[in-house]
């Protein structure tokens, strides 16, 4: 058996067109992938930390709402990695702000790919990760997006791809020709369905990384394996809570991201690398997102707890109120009429009232169309925010 990080996953061909193609060998390889104990104690930590998420998130009360900022955190992170500039106060945002005023048209990337997530996690209550599925994702995240190139939404590419560079000889990695692509794609297929003894996320990891080796679609490639290991977490029934998505964790180490992808479908694969940084990076979120939910459950007992103090007609109207926040935590005087059937004098009131309670302020500073921030629980998922806000904090 070859070393676990030297298994050998394909070869560069020459090409007619005078190009050299990364050709898959049959997946899995015959040698199989070496479990390492060094791969199995992360794998041990990491599916520690993921049953540690999953208990935590089935206590939590009013899950739906919590689940789209999971969504959009991701869906912002995963966007930025491609080269999109909005941010994630951006994306929270856009659904409150008419499109002429939108400052940055970038947020229409991670709008997509929020449409395409939402879209996986239904279908996969009733459909299996697939081909089909995969093309599925791939059409909602790319129908009306831009794009680099003719994006086909869910169709495979029919023409040669390749990354860097301005043509495939001077790329840094070229996938697989058109037909070699079938071949891969369904061998790849059958791996996900198979079963095998490979430990489930380290399975996911290499799922991943040989679906962009692959690389199947003329863009939108890394966007949707970024859904795909999502989508494949949820599927096995690992989490009972889509809540786990890695694109922060890639977003922050790009380049040894690029570079652990590189690396895996070089002829002399490092598939260990690969799976050591993906397992890592599986268990730092699954760390990090039983903090966030730590720290919402702990804010909403808090100002819950404030409401109580109100009378009961104004307690109940005030609850439901900062229940939708935590969907939507950037709002204006619009969403609060819209929710609740008031007029504006009386959106306006529940606005001060809820200022008094330290549960809004105000976002920013404007004459006209002034939103607010449901600020402790927002800053729970925006690192950048947090910083800021406790510099103005100290400043004030």
């Amino acid at each position: 058996m070859n070393k676990p990080n030297k298994v050998k996953i394909g070869r560069y061909i020459q090409q007619k067109e005078g190009f050299k193609a990364f050709i898959p060998f049959d997946f899995p390889p015959k040698a199989g992938f070496a479990m390492t104990p060094k791969l199995y104690k992360k794998h041990e930590e990491a599916i520690r930390l993921v049953g540690k998420l999953d208990g935590i998130t089935r206590l939590l009360p009013d899950k739906d709402f919590f689940i789209s900022m999971f969504v959009i955190k991701d869906a912002t992170y995963s966007s930025q990695i491609e080269g999109t500039k909005a941010t994630f106060q951006d994306a929270v945002a856009a659904p409150v702000t008419e499109e002429k005023n939108r400052k940055n048209p970038d947020v229409d990337d991670i709008e997509h790919y929020i449409k395409a997530v939402n879209y996986g996690i239904k279908r996969t209550e009733t459909f299996p990760i697939s081909l089909r599925f995969i093309r599925e994702l791939h059409e909602k995240l790319m129908v009306c997006a831009r794009c680099s190139q003719h994006a086909y939404p869910g169709e495979f590419r029919s023409s040669q791809n390749w990354i860097g560079g301005k043509m495939p000889a001077d790329a840094s990695f070229v996938p697989p020709t058109v037909d070699e692509m079938r071949r891969a794609l369904d061998d790849l297929e059958k791996f996900i369905h198979a079963q095998d003894d490979y430990p489930s996320l380290v399975k996911a990891g290499l799922i991943h990384a040989q679906f962009e080796t692959v690389h199947p679609f003329s863009d939108g490639n890394g966007r949707t394996g970024r859904m795909l290991v999502a989508m494949y977490i949820h599927y096995l029934g690992i989490l009972e809570m889509p809540v786990l998505y890695l694109s922060s964790y890639f977003k922050k180490h790009q380049k040894l991201y690029y570079q652990k992808l590189q690396n895996y479908h070089d002829e002399d694969s490092d598939v260990s690398g690969w799976l050591e940084f993906f397992l890592e990076g599986v268990a730092e979120i699954a760390s990090s997102s039983i903090e966030t939910c730590a720290q919402i459950t702990s804010l909403r007992d808090r100002d819950f707890a404030k409401m109580q103090k109100l009378g009961k007609k104004s307690a109940e109207s005030t609850l439901e109120i900062v229940r939708k926040l935590f969907g939507q935590p950037i709002v204006g005087v619009a969403e609060i009429m819209k929710w609740t059937g008031f007029t504006a004098p009386g959106a306006y009131s529940v606005i001060e009232r809820l200022k008094k309670l330290k549960i809004l302020e105000p976002l920013g500073n404007v004459e006209y169309d002034q939103k607010y921030i449901y600020a402790d629980y927002y800053e729970i998922f925006d690192e950048t925010y947090k910083e800021v806000r406790g510099k103005t904090k100290k400043q004030a």
